[in-house]
C-alpha cells in the first residue's frame, strides 16, 4: 500500500498567503459594520431588535433650562388676566424661595394659528406657523422642585446623580447609524445645566454610551487635528496600536472602560474627517442660513441658529440622540425668579426663530417624519408671583411639545386648572414621557435593560406608560 504523501510544510508566499485569505478580509469587514447592531445584545433579555414597528430613527431634544412658564406660552388662561394683583385663588403648595406674591396674568397675548387653531403665546410667532406640527402636553409633572434633582429626573429618569441618561440608553438600545459620529451628541450653547455633566452620562451603562458635548464656541471638539504625519507612517503606527490594544484589552478580561477608550480613540480618527465638514454651514446657503437667524442681529439668536441647523446635520448622517443647551441671555436660564418680562422676552428671541426653522427644513427635507423633536424644562412656573415680577419654579402642572417622529400634530394633550398650576387631567410623568420616546424609536421601554447590582435596571426603573393618546 502507497504511504500517504506528507503535508506540504515550505513557507508560503505573501502572495499565496492573501489568495487564501482573501474571504477572511470579507468576515472582518462584515463584523465591523455589524457591530452596532448587536451592541445591545448583552443587555437582559439579549435581544437587540425593536419591539415595535419604528416611527423615528432620531430625537432631537430642545432642553430649555430653567423652566419655561406654561402660563406665558403654551397653556393660556384667561382667569390669571381677570384676577391679576389679587390674592391667588387657590391653594399654594411649598416653593423653592417661599416668597409667594399676588396672582400675576400673563404679560403676553395668546393667539390661535394654523387649521388647527392651537393657541400660541406671541412670544413665538415663528414657532406658531407650525402649529399644524407640533402635539402640546399641558399636563406634564415631575417629583422634584429644584433644578439639579428635577435635571436629573429629566435626563436619567432618577433624581439622583448616576444614572444613565436618555440619550445613553437610546444609543445602548439601537446602536449608532452613523459611521465616523457618536450617536449622542449634546451641543453645548454655553450653560451646562445644573446637576453638571452627569446628566448626560452613562451611568452603568457601557462607557461609549455617554454624551458627547460639542463646543458653539471656539473648537468644536477638542484634539482633534490631523497628525502632520505622511499617510504611510500614519498607517503603520495604527497598525501597532490596534495590536497593542487588543493585547491590553485581551489582558484584561475586555474591561468596559479600556474598550471604552479603545473605541473612542477608533472613532475620533474617523471624527478628524467627519467633524470639519459638519461644521462647514457655508455649504448650507445663504438663503437657509438666514431661514435660521445664523445673520441675526441678536448674538444668542445666531448661537442657537447654529445649534439648530447643526442638529439637522447630525440627525442627517444618522446620530441617533442631538440634545441643545441654551446660550447664556444674562438672566439665568430660562429660570425667571424676577424680571419675567425681560427674560422670557429674550429667552425667547434666542429659540423662536431658528426651531421654527429647523421644523420647517426638517419637513422639506422628509426628516421630520423620522425625526422626534422635543421641546422641554425640567419644569414649570407658578402662575401667581415670586415677589412682584417673578414666577417660581412649579412641578405640579407645566406644558412641553412634541413633533414628528410619529407624534399627531395640531393638538394639545391633558389640562391644568384654570389658573394653569396643577395637571388636572391626562396627568404625564416623566416616566410616561420617556416610555412614549422609547416607544416611538421601536423600543419597549420595559424590556430595555441592564443588570447592575443585582436587578435589571430601566430608563422608566418600575414606572411609565405609553401616552397613546398623542401618537399619529
Amino acid at each position: 500500500m502507497t504511504p500517504a504523501p506528507l503535508p506540504d510544510r515550505s513557507p508560503i508566499t505573501r502572495r499565496q498567503c492573501l489568495l487564501r485569505c482573501a474571504n477572511g478580509f470579507g468576515m472582518l469587514a462584515l463584523q465591523g459594520l455589524l457591530a452596532d447592531q448587536v451592541r445591545a445584545a448583552t443587555r437582559a433579555g439579549g435581544d437587540p431588535r425593536p419591539r415595535y414597528r419604528p416611527r423615528a430613527r432620531s430625537v432631537i431634544f430642545l432642553y430649555m433650562d430653567g423652566g419655561p412658564s406654561q402660563v406665558d406660552t403654551f397653556d393660556p388662561k384667561p382667569l390669571l388676566t381677570r384676577e391679576h394683583g389679587r390674592p391667588f385663588g387657590a391653594r399654594m403648595e411649598p416653593t423653592q424661595f417661599d416668597n409667594n406674591g399676588n396672582t400675576l396674568g400673563s404679560p403676553w397675548a395668546f393667539h390661535q394659528h394654523g387649521d388647527s387653531g392651537l393657541w400660541v403665546s406671541e412670544l413665538f410667532p415663528h414657532v406658531a406657523r407650525n402649529a399644524d406640527r407640533l402635539c402640546v402636553v399641558r399636563s406634564m409633572v415631575s417629583e422634584f422642585s429644584e433644578h439639579t434633582n428635577a435635571n436629573y429626573f429629566l435626563h436619567t429618569g432618577s433624581g439622583l446623580q448616576g444614572r444613565p441618561s436618555m440619550g445613553a440608553w437610546i444609543g445602548y438600545g439601537l446602536g449608532s447609524e452613523a459611521r465616523d459620529l457618536p450617536a449622542y451628541v449634546v451641543l453645548n450653547g454655553g450653560l451646562i445645566p445644573p446637576g453638571g455633566v452627569d446628566n448626560f452620562h452613562s451611568g452603568f451603562l457601557p462607557a461609549h454610551t455617554q454624551g458627547s458635548i460639542f463646543r458653539m464656541q471656539g473648537q468644536a471638539v477638542a484634539n482633534l487635528g490631523t497628525a502632520a504625519t505622511p499617510d504611510a507612517a500614519t498607517a503603520r503606527q495604527r497598525t501597532l496600536l490596534r495590536q497593542l490594544d487588543a493585547e491590553a484589552l485581551q489582558q484584561q478580561d475586555g474591561a468596559d472602560a479600556i474598550a471604552a477608550a479603545i473605541a473612542n480613540y477608533e472613532l475620533a480618527f474617523a471624527m478628524q474627517a467627519a467633524v470639519p465638514e459638519l461644521l462647514d454651514l457655508g455649504s448650507e446657503g445663504t438663503l437657509l442660513q438666514h431661514l435660521y437667524g445664523i445673520d441675526h442681529d441678536y448674538e444668542h439668536t445666531r448661537t442657537f441658529a447654529r445649534q439648530c441647523l447643526l442638529a439637522r446635520r447630525l440627525v442627517e448622517r444618522g446620530v441617533r440622540f442631538v440634545q441643545l443647551t441654551c446660550p447664556d441671555t444674562g438672566h439665568d436660564r430660562w429660570d425667571q425668579h424676577g424680571n419675567l418680562k425681560r427674560g422670557h422676552d429674550d429667552n425667547c428671541r434666542m429659540v423662536d426663530q431658528p426651531i421654527g426653522a429647523l421644523l420647517q427644513d426638517l419637513q422639506a427635507r422628509g426628516l421630520l417624519d423620522d425625526t422626534l423633536v422635543v421641546w422641554a424644562g425640567e419644569f414649570g412656573r407658578t402662575p401667581f408671583a415670586q415677589g412682584k415680577n417673578g414666577r417660581d419654579h412649579n412641578p405640579f402642572g407645566f406644558s412641553i411639545w412634541l413633533a414628528g417622529g410619529g407624534v399627531r400634530g395640531g393638538m394639545t394633550y391633558g389640562a391644568t386648572d384654570d389658573y394653569g398650576y396643577k395637571a388636572v387631567q391626562d396627568k404625564v410623568t416623566i416616566h410616561d414621557l420617556h416610555a412614549t420616546i422609547l416607544h416611538l424609536l421601536g423600543l419597549d421601554h420595559q424590556r430595555l435593560t441592564y443588570r447592575f447590582g443585582g436587578r435589571d435596571l430601566r430608563l422608566t426603573d418600575v414606572y411609565g406608560e405609553v401616552v397613546r393618546g398623542i401618537l399619529a
